[in-house]
C-alpha cells in the first residue's frame, strides 16, 4: 500500500488510478466484512460497491484519527448494517447464508488424508460460522482473518472494548459448541 496521505491527495484532486489503487488494497478487507454480513450473493457486490463509493464521497473528510483501513472497515461494516435494516435482517438471530471465502490458517499438509480431513474441518468451520449472528460472524472476521485489535473494531462498530471482547468469546464458544454438538451426533451414527 502506499502512502494514505498521497493516495487520499490524489484520489481528491482527481487521480483515477489512485482511486483504483485503494479499491485494490483495500478490497479484501471490504469483501470479508461485508460477505460476513450480506449472504445473497448478488447483492453482496452491490454493497462492496456502495462501500467503495461512500469511501470516495468523503474521502476529503478523513481526519487521520485512525489508520485508513480502520475507516474503510467502519464504512463498511454501517454499510453492512444498514443494508441488513433495510432487509430487516435481525442482528442477533442465526443468520445462515451460503459459505464464505475463509482463509486457511494450517501451516503444513502431512498427507493426502491430513489434507482431506482439513479441508473438511475448514468447511464445516466456515458453515458454522455463517449460522452465528451477524456481529459475531462480523467480529470473528475482523479479529482473526483482518487480524485488527480489539480497539479497532470497537472503533469499527461503535462497540466498547469489552463489548467487542465478549462477543469474541461468545462466538467462539458457540462456534465450540457447535462443532462439537455436530462432531459428537456423527460419531454416534457411524
Amino acid at each position: 500500500m502506499t502512502n494514505s496521505r498521497e493516495l487520499i491527495k490524489k484520489i481528491i484532486s482527481g487521480d483515477t488510478h489512485a482511486f483504483k489503487s485503494l479499491i485494490q488494497d483495500y478490497q479484501r478487507l471490504v469483501c470479508h466484512v461485508i460477505f460476513k454480513m450480506v449472504t445473497n450473493e448478488q447483492d453482496r457486490e452491490d454493497v462492496c460497491q456502495d462501500v467503495f463509493i461512500k469511501v470516495y464521497q468523503n474521502l476529503s473528510k478523513f481526519q487521520f484519527d485512525s489508520k485508513l483501513s480502520t475507516w474503510i472497515a467502519k464504512i463498511a461494516f454501517n454499510t453492512g448494517i444498514n443494508y441488513l435494516k433495510k432487509q430487516k435482517v435481525p442482528l442477533f438471530d442465526d443468520v445462515s447464508g451460503e459459505n464464505g471465502a475463509l482463509e486457511k490458517y494450517w501451516s503444513e499438509e502431512t498427507s493426502p488424508d491430513g489434507f482431506t480431513q482439513e479441508r473438511d474441518l475448514t468447511c464445516r468451520l466456515q458453515h458454522e460460522i455463517t449460522k452465528l449472528p451477524v456481529q459475531f460472524k462480523t467480529i470473528l472476521t475482523l479479529y482473526h482473518l483482518e487480524e485488527m485489535s480489539y480497539t479497532e473494531i470497537a472503533e469499527i462498530t461503535g462497540l466498547p472494548d469489552g463489548t467487542v471482547k465478549s462477543y469474541l468469546f461468545r462466538a467462539r464458544k458457540l462456534l465450540k459448541e457447535k462443532l462439537i454438538a455436530k462432531y459428537q451426533q456423527e460419531e454416534l451414527w457411524h
